[in-house]
Parts: structure tokens; C-alpha cells; sequence
């Protein structure tokens, strides 16, 4: 399945449009990452913990997103976009949402 951010796909042509499809993951941070994220922040560096949970809710977010594009008989999705929010009352939870339009190409 070909997943794009531009809203059209270069050397194809759109020829049915299926609706707009979304992927969401909502994950929570545990404390042991928070912890490791305390310590970066005072000691400086990177938080591996925070990147790789960041990095696998958006591809699950990607993945369903795909998953209910090829449910809809979609073999792409155009004008896909990411977002992040942060949730929670204590903010301890990530939302990741993939959202883009299911079309059939050629």
C-alpha cells in the first residue's frame, strides 16, 4: 500500500476515492522511562525510552491507518498527516493519530 503525504501520487492516477481513514495509539509511559527521562533532563543527552515509545506508537498509528484503508478496498492513502498530543491528568499518556484519505489507484 502506497501512503503519502502529498495528495496526489506522481506516475498514478486516483480513480475512486474511499473516505478518510484514521490510525490512533494512545500509550502510556511508564515510570521507569520517566525516571530515565528525569535524568536526561538534568544531565543532558537523549531518552532512548521516550524516542522508541514515540517511534513505535507512530508506526502502529501508520499500520492501522493502512489496515482500515485496505478494509475500505483502498490500495493507497494520499494526504496523510501526524499528530502528537499528550494526555492525561498527569500528562503520562502519548496519542499519536495518522489520519489521510483511502483512494484506489492505478
Amino acid at each position: 500500500m502506497i501512503v503519502t503525504t502529498t495528495n496526489t501520487i506522481e506516475g498514478r492516477k486516483i480513480v475512486e476515492y474511499r473516505g478518510i481513514v484514521f490510525g490512533e495509539v494512545i500509550t502510556g509511559i511508564n515510570m521507569f522511562k520517566d525516571m530515565g527521562a528525569g535524568l536526561r533532563n538534568i544531565f543532558g543527552g537523549r531518552s532512548q525510552g521516550y524516542e522508541d515509545e514515540l517511534s513505535q506508537a507512530r508506526s502502529n498509528a501508520l499500520r492501522e491507518l493502512q489496515e482500515r484503508a485496505a478494509a475500505q478496498g483502498a490500495n493507497a492513502v494520499v494526504g496523510v498527516d501526524v499528530d502528537y498530543e499528550i494526555l492525561g491528568a498527569d500528562n503520562g499518556m502519548l496519542m499519536v493519530s495518522a489520519s489521510g484519505t483511502a483512494v484506489v489507484v492505478q
